[in-house]
């Protein structure tokens, strides 16, 4: 399609990166607005709106994807979510890890990335060092863990069985009953489905309006794990590589974010406290870079666009960030539930 659309003086790989630049401004935006996080549902102070808030995302992503699909613009047959062969112990201990590193940071990274375009030095650093950990597990020093832990697989079908519709419907109406009893206001709600309506516009977009048989481009929608390394390298060195999709996601969402905070005078420059809290940070910064890398994506790709796949890789994925993000929270509650301070509120922890 990309051939009828007469940009005669951009390749597809070029018009992918304003795609991906316009996507991440809409979600930096959103994001901001909403406090869009999968972290706050097992540890925010408004669990249930911010289940609310995510839910209705993805109901949103789930129709709209699956849609594409059935109207024959997209398919997922070759995406890497659908790969025979399912890592299994790569993606639980990937999930576990990059659980534990969003309770350590108070924050999943794509809420982090927000925070970064909103003055937050913590978070900042944080997607640094995640971008930094994320590549030399995919390229790098740890790649040989990756590999490893990648070999041991169970031969599954990559999706779930039968009508990919019904699974569709099925999951968005659950999702939207519980957002309707969330306690969020209507107008939060509308904000939230605009975001989820992202993803199928990036995977659409990317898929279908981009596509070009002389000059393919890989299929893409929002994530924050390949696209913080690939930030990353770019900005560090720009004159060696070209941008990518990844490249305009990260930047959009920092410009959407910032805009937002400036607008709505949240724009606040941020540090750490304390060398404690920045190890905590750091730790979890490291958790979630390896952990994203080995689950297959964060809170949002494997999670916010891949459960619209309807792929088992995704499913299991987020299900495992859940737990380790529960157990950790548990964890780390424990000693005050030991000396009898349950019932004393926590001071409120930076990165929100």
């Amino acid at each position: 399609m990309f051939e009828s659309l007469g940009l005669e003086t951009l390749t597809p790989a070029q018009a992918a990166v304003w795609l991906a630049l316009a996507v991440g401004l809409a979600f930096g935006v959103l994001a901001q607005i909403t406090r869009f996080c999968f972290r706050r549902i097992i540890d925010g102070d408004d669990r249930r709106q911010a289940a609310g808030i995510w839910l209705t995302a993805l109901a949103v992503a789930v129709l709209g994807t699956q849609g594409a699909v059935a109207l024959g613009w997209i398919g997922f047959a070759e995406h890497r979510f659908m790969a025979s062969g399912l890592p299994v112990l790569a993606i639980v201990l990937g999930g576990l890890m990059f659980g534990a590193g969003m309770i350590l940071t108070r924050g999943c990274i794509s809420r982090l990335t927000v925070l970064s375009g909103t003055g937050n030095l913590r978070a900042a650093l944080v997607l640094i060092v995640f971008a930094v950990v994320a590549h030399a597990t995919l390229k790098g020093v740890l790649a040989p863990v990756r590999t490893t832990l990648g070999s041991v697989t169970l031969d599954v079908s990559p999706a779930l069985p039968g009508p990919a519709l019904l699974w569709a419907a099925g999951i968005a109406l659950a999702a939207l009953a519980f957002a309707w009893r969330s306690g969020n206001r209507p107008g939060m709600l509308v904000l939230a489905a605009l975001l989820g309506g992202l993803v199928p516009l990036a995977w659409v977009g990317t898929g279908f309006v981009l596509f070009d048989d002389f000059d393919p481009i890989g299929m893409e929608s929002l994530s924050f794990t390949a696209p913080a390394t690939e930030a990353l390298f770019f900005t560090v060195a720009s004159t060696a590589v070209s941008p990518g999709f990844g490249t305009g996601l990260v930047g959009g969402v920092l410009l959407g974010a910032a805009i937002a905070a400036l607008i709505g005078g949240q724009f606040q420059w941020q540090s750490f406290d304390s060398p404690r809290q920045t190890g905590r940070y750091m730790a979890g910064a490291v958790l979630m870079g390896v952990g994203g890398v080995l689950a297959g994506g964060c809170t949002v790709g494997a999670g916010l666009s891949g459960i619209p796949t309807l792929s088992l890789a995704a499913i299991l994925a987020i299900a495992s960030i859940g737990l380790g993000g529960w157990l950790t929270r548990a964890v780390l509650h424990a000693p005050r539930a030991a000396t009898g301070a349950q019932g004393t509120r926590q001071a409120p922890l930076p990165a929100e």
